[in-house]
């Protein structure tokens, strides 16, 4: 007989196994997908119901022997593409999708800049993805904290690990924990409205100038966040503590830094060509720092992103005013530069003042066929009150994980984690995706790709195991999961919790001529998602 189980409120009890056999019975349900997870009432057993507990009890050890229990660590691209692809390719599939913020899609939401609109269309996808019945997604759960790995490894099938990365490299030269000194993801978040940094406060009164260290798009985006007018800025979903802070900002120059010269530059022409259109702004490029050597001129000849990047340099560099007007913002492009050190103000104590540079020259790398920058031993200052560096993301290892320090990746075989203990032997059941899995590098397209990768290695696993494998067995999924983090108080922010809070924030932006108004702080987000 043929029981339609979705929306009963039943419990039974169901022995889940971990940590060398240690036996705990969850008090397991028949859940709807969408309700509300971390209501205590929805777990509590209808007595009216509970003649059927033993015949549901065995309906659900019957299908979970059919279900593969997926679960997916991080909610941006990557995560997202990786659920997508996984439900695409395996119709007994239940993916839940976890993240630490109580808010999904994360660098769409917090790292794409609030005026590139259109790149976070992809969020209309993501959430059909979020909306599929074989799909959750669950906020406010913190791998390491909430719950560790070895846990879900118990509890789902798949683990695919595609946290990103939230920490950043550092220099590692004198001078770098001065105030004033910050990364630019640290920056990029406070505009983005991410609550870790609603109390990050740069310094834009007190100085006229602000050093980018870097010339891909992030260091791109930070340059032009400073320099475009704020009344530009109003009608995007800007965060509006730095919407503020940037109305009274005094910088007008910008220096954007970067070790080697403009054929090496690593931004892409889309972006540079979006800063070197605002409006009147002077842009300054030194006319020597464009001679291009044959060396060069081989690089751009096998990228066409840097031959075109270059040819907007150029084309800047000779159609530009000789000298800034007064009052005029200014955006100085400087090539052949590397920080040796952080200089500290002598009027205000512990901040900084200026960056030391070495000035460097291309050599050869061997085999790499692109040129390194190496020191000349000739140095110059520059003088500054803000320095933003964004010279890359760094992902931070969790317990349990193997993972390389120097790379600041996951060893790996195509998204297939490698054992610590045996470069041989692969981890079972445990995967990545993205940044964790290749380095903060690509665009968000690049996800997609990465996850059909990792994916396609899930497929293959699961059909060179069979049906005599651990993944045949049954795994409490998502209901051991709910009751692991009920019984550790941890509130869960479901996707149709999140809904609230996004029609919340499209209500307070409709107020002030903005798509959304974010709300950044974490309490009254938690809030939000129980009225």
């Amino acid at each position: 007989m043929l029981i339609n189980t979705t929306n009963l409120n039943i419990s039974y009890d169901y022995p889940f196994h971990f940590n060398g056999g240690l036996a705990l019975f969850f008090r397991q349900k028949t859940l709807n997908p969408k309700s509300d997870f971390h209501s205590s009432k929805a777990l509590c057993q209808r007595s009216s119901m509970a003649i059927f507990g033993a015949m549901i009890a065995r309906a659900y050890s019957s299908a979970a022997t059919r279900s593969l229990r997926v679960c997916v660590v991080g909610s941006g691209p990557a995560g997202f593409y990786t659920a997508e692809k996984m439900l695409k390719a395996h119709e007994e599939a239940e993916v839940d999708i976890i993240d630490r913020l109580p808010t999904p899609f994360g660098l769409v939401r917090s790292g794409v800049a609030p005026d590139h609109p259109e790149t976070k269309i992809v969020i209309n996808q993501f959430s059909r993805v979020a909306h599929n019945e074989r799909c959750s997604f669950f906020g406010n759960v913190s791998l390491g904290s909430s719950i560790s790995l070895s846990e879900l490894r118990q509890i789902y099938h798949v683990v695919v690990l595609a946290y990103g990365a939230e920490s950043d490299r550092v220099l590692g030269i004198p001078g770098e924990d001065l105030s004033g000194v910050h990364s630019a993801r640290e920056f990029v978040w406070w505009y983005n409205g991410h609550p870790d940094f609603n109390q990050f406060s740069p310094d834009l009164k007190n100085t006229d100038t602000a050093i980018v260290l870097g010339q891909g798009n992030v260091a791109l985006d930070v340059a032009r966040i400073l320099l475009r007018p704020p009344a530009e800025l109003a009608t995007t979903d800007i965060a509006s503590h730095a919407l503020a802070a940037l109305r009274e900002s005094s910088i007008r120059k910008v220096y954007l830094v970067g070790r080697r010269g403009p054929a090496q530059a690593a931004c892409t022409a889309k972006e540079l060509r979006e800063i070197l259109a605002i409006k009147h702004l002077y842009v300054n490029i030194k006319q020597a720092d464009l001679q291009i050597t044959s060396a060069d001129e081989e690089e751009m000849k096998s990228n066409r992103i840097r031959r075109r990047v270059f040819d907007l340099l150029s084309k800047a560099s000779s159609s530009n005013q000789t000298r800034p007007s007064s009052g005029q913002r200014e955006l100085h492009f400087t090539f052949f530069r590397k920080p040796d050190k952080f200089l500290e103000s002598n009027d205000k104590s512990g901040h900084v003042a200026c960056v030391n540079f070495e000035k460097t020259a291309l050599k050869g790398s061997a085999g790499s066929g692109n040129q390194i920058a190496a020191g000349t031993g000739e140095y110059e200052d520059l003088k500054c009150g803000l320095v933003l560096k964004s010279i890359g993301y760094k992902s931070i290892p969790v317990d349990g994980l193997p993972f390389d320090h120097s790379k600041g990746v996951v060893p790996n075989i195509g998204g297939r984690v490698l054992s610590s203990r045996d470069v041989d032997q692969l981890e079972d059941g445990l995967y990545v995706c993205g940044w964790l899995k290749r380095g903060p590098t690509g665009i968000i397209a690049t996800n997609l790709y990465d996850a059909e990768e990792t994916v396609g290695s899930i497929s293959e696993d699961l059909k060179k195991r069979g049906p005599t494998s651990k993944f045949a067995s049954p795994k409490p999924g998502r209901e051991g999961l709910l009751q692991l983090l009920e019984n550790r108080n941890i509130q869960v922010v479901t996707f149709s919790d999140w809904e609230k809070i996004d029609s919340e924030e499209r209500r307070h932006g409709s107020l002030s001529g903005k798509p959304r108004e974010k709300l950044t702080n974490w309490k009254y987000l938690l809030e939000l998602t129980t009225k």
